[in-house]
């Protein structure tokens, strides 16, 4: 595990200008869950995880991506250089660094580990994957679950001894989890005899641990149909019995071969084929769907950040291979003997360059800004605050979740257009990571379920309350920027937009509220992505903001120039968008609604 990565995979000098000049984690330090650190602590982890993200684990990526796991005598046999590498990810302590100090954790910041992180996701999702899945699925018994079970289960996944997952998704459901099957039948002795099947369960075997803990959905017998008859319960493969492991009757059926992540299998599972499959109840009996959606919401944080991570690394592939691949003359230079110009040179690169960059950064931005209202909502000195920062958080979630998924497939297709030729090669890293993205907006609800989640419930959510207090931020960004000397052109036309998206939220809520309910949720894939634009216009004018802030102390002066143009590039390009999109939304055009099966 070799040489260090030239990819720098983030820019160190972004990760700095989001966390200290456009919001200010350093204040985080204030909050008492925070009090032990201060932005030297925050820097001691940035360092340690992006020199393991660049030296240890971008290497392995290829490899991994080349050698997929191995479905073989029912079981699923890894990469072997996973047996290297998870020991290493734990010590880094990335599975109990936002615990308490006295649950063994370091209680980091979600605003720092979730940069931190993206470091490692960009040097090696599928890698990194195991440790995401882990760590959400430990919070959930953490959150919810009995002291046996803290015990025996969660304690030895912090620790790195065994690897967890989430298991939702059953072959007859697919994402409509009022379709689970799985079923649950009391024993008598506290446990549960679990028997069902499950789907497409990411890291769902392994032979680098001991065992893997399944948070799964299941139906108690007797409860009723719909979510609201579902439970949680953790079924471990391997079961704890009178001091050791004992198969627990979870058997692998086969491996699913994705396009990308491939570094880490995803599983059909059996539960109780042999009718000895038992799972501990975590939390209460038919409130497992509300309890899921913690570690939901966490993996869609996550899958966000994936995507931006697997955006940046393209973008710093493609920028790298821009400015040392010389290609061509300007149009206007029609001496061919002199010679071949860089292709960063040439306007439509840039172009492609230049969209990459408003992508990442702007998604960073937003990933780092919902990661800030989860810290703010979980550690709030009031409870004014914490309900403040839990409206924009959940509001902020399904748009930092599909953003860099969508976009961000977009931004790797034009890393591999910048590569030309070389970008359809196999032998070249952009078309790899073009296929990673790909799984980003199918992963933990569709983008389809993402824009039905953002204008069915959380806009609407509490009068519109959550919109209410989004206008807020929006309105002292732009109050920022004025002060800062930015365009006052770019203030106004977000002010605007933020206008016609709430008078639109305010027209298609009234559209739902008489009954009109398929009209409201006609467009909610086009709302999703007006509100994406708009958010992300917020981001990059709050980035204007510090860049005019920074300019006027003298230093990074391209720094500071590249922010601003790309600002630039989103206000000028995507923000106008959103009247176009808007006026779909509102006049309810019905062309593929109203198109029959038939007529395809």
């Amino acid at each position: 595990m070799t040489a260090p990565a030239s990819n720098p995979l983030l820019s160190d000098r972004d990760v700095d200008f989001q966390l200290y000049e456009v919001l200010d984690t350093a204040s985080l330090c204030q909050l008492p869950a925070f009090a032990d650190h201060s932005r030297e602590t925050f820097t001691l982890f940035l360092d340690s995880t992006r020199r393991f993200a660049r030296d240890v684990l971008f290497p392995t990526y290829r490899l991994m991506d080349l050698e997929p796991p191995v479905f073989r005598d029912g079981r699923v046999h890894v990469h072997p250089l996973m047996r290297k590498l998870y020991p290493r990810l734990v010590e880094l302590g990335l599975l109990t660094a936002t615990l308490p100090a006295e649950a063994g954790g370091q209680q980091l910041p979600l605003t720092v580990f979730s940069v931190a992180s993206a470091y490692l996701m960009a040097a090696n999702l599928s890698a990194y994957g195991f440790v995401g899945l882990t760590s959400g699925a430990a919070h959930l018994i953490e959150a919810f679950g009995s002291p046996w079970l803290k015990d025996e289960l969660m304690s030895r996944m912090h620790s790195g001894e065994w690897t967890g997952t989430m298991a939702l998704t059953e072959p007859q459901a697919g994402s409509s989890l009022a379709d689970v099957r799985t079923r649950a039948t009391p024993v008598g002795d506290g446990t549960y005899r679990i028997t069902g099947s499950k789907i497409f369960i990411s890291g769902g075997d392994q032979d680098f641990t001991d065992n893997v803990v399944h948070l799964t959905l299941a139906r108690i017998e007797g409860a009723p149909a719909g979510t609201r008859g579902l439970s949680l319960f953790a079924v471990p493969a391997r079961r704890p019995e009178n001091g050791r492991l004992v198969d627990n009757d979870v058997r692998v059926t086969g491996a699913i071969h994705k396009i990308g992540w491939k570094g880490i299998p995803s599983v059909a599972l059996n539960y109780g084929e042999a009718g000895d499959c038992r799972g501990w109840l975590v939390g209460e009996a038919g409130k497992g769907l509300s309890h899921m959606f913690q570690m939901m919401n966490e993996a869609r944080i996550m899958v966000g950040l994936n995507g931006v991570a697997t955006a940046s690394v393209a973008y710093q592939e493609a920028l790298a291979y821009a400015r040392n691949r010389p290609q061509g003359r300007p149009a206007w230079e029609k001496d061919a003997a002199r010679p071949q110009r860089p292709i960063i040179e040439h306007a439509d690169v840039r172009r492609m360059l230049l969209r990459q960059k408003a992508i990442v950064e702007g998604g960073m931005s937003l990933l780092a800004a919902a990661s800030w209202q989860a810290d703010v909502a979980a550690h709030g000195k009031t409870e004014e605050e914490r309900q403040r920062a839990q409206l924009l958080l959940d509001l902020l979630t399904p748009v930092a979740k599909t953003f860099p998924a969508e976009k961000g497939f977009e931004a790797n297709a034009l890393a591999v257009q910048v590569h030309g030729g070389y970008g359809y090669s196999s032998e070249y890293l952009p078309e790899a990571f073009l296929r990673d993205q790909k799984l980003n907006s199918i992963h933990e609800g569709t983008t389809g379920i993402q824009g039905l989640d953002l204008l069915g419930r959380k806009v609407m959510a509490a009068g519109g309350a959550a919109l209410r207090t989004f206008g807020e931020e929006v309105a002292a960004t732009v109050e920022r920027a004025r002060r800062a000397g930015v365009d006052p052109e770019w203030g106004e036309a977000l002010g605007k937009a933020m206008q016609q998206v709430v008078e639109l939220t305010m027209e298609l809520g009234a559209a739902g509220m008489a009954g009109e309910v398929e009209r409201m949720l006609r467009h909610s894939a086009h709302y999703m992505e007006l509100f994406s634009i708009l958010t992300v216009a917020w981001r990059w004018l709050a980035q204007a903001a510090a860049a005019r802030e920074g300019l006027a102390q003298g230093r990074d002066k391209d720094f500071y120039e590249g922010k601003l143009a790309a600002a630039q590039y989103w206000m000028h390009t995507e923000l106008p968008r959103v009247s176009t999109l808007v006026t779909l939304c509102r006049t309810a055009e019905d062309s593929y609604t109203r198109m029959r099966p038939e007529w395809f």
